[in-house]
């Protein structure tokens, strides 16, 4: 189990890594305040910030949710949104990933 996790961490990382506009962080932080949110309402919170396109909110979720692996899906009917949340046991590691992030960038 931990050669999972330790894999999910250098992908989360590497991830972090390419963060030139905070964007990334930022969508990363949304999933560790909500419990569950779907790609319109991350949008809609997103574009007070940043300006972005929905379906590039939608590609990046989609990539954090098959490429690093820290996020489920829930859809409840064919009519529903799908709704993500992120999985309890990375909520630490994400949270210490984008916490060394801020202070190692502020040197």
């Amino acid at each position: 189990m931990d050669s999972i996790r330790s894999k999910i961490k250098r992908r989360l990382q590497r991830f972090i890594e390419l963060d030139v506009n905070g964007l990334r962080s930022f969508i990363l932080s949304k999933f560790l305040d909500t419990k569950e949110i779907t790609v319109d309402e991350l949008h809609t919170s997103i574009t007070k910030k940043y300006d972005i396109s929905r379906s590039a909110i939608a590609s990046m979720v989609g990539y954090i949710y098959s490429k690093i692996g820290v996020l489920r899906s829930h859809k409840e009917s064919y009519k529903t949104p799908i709704v993500y949340s992120l999985k309890e046991e990375y909520v630490d590691l994400i949270r210490n990933t984008l916490e060394s992030r801020s202070t190692g960038s502020s040197c």
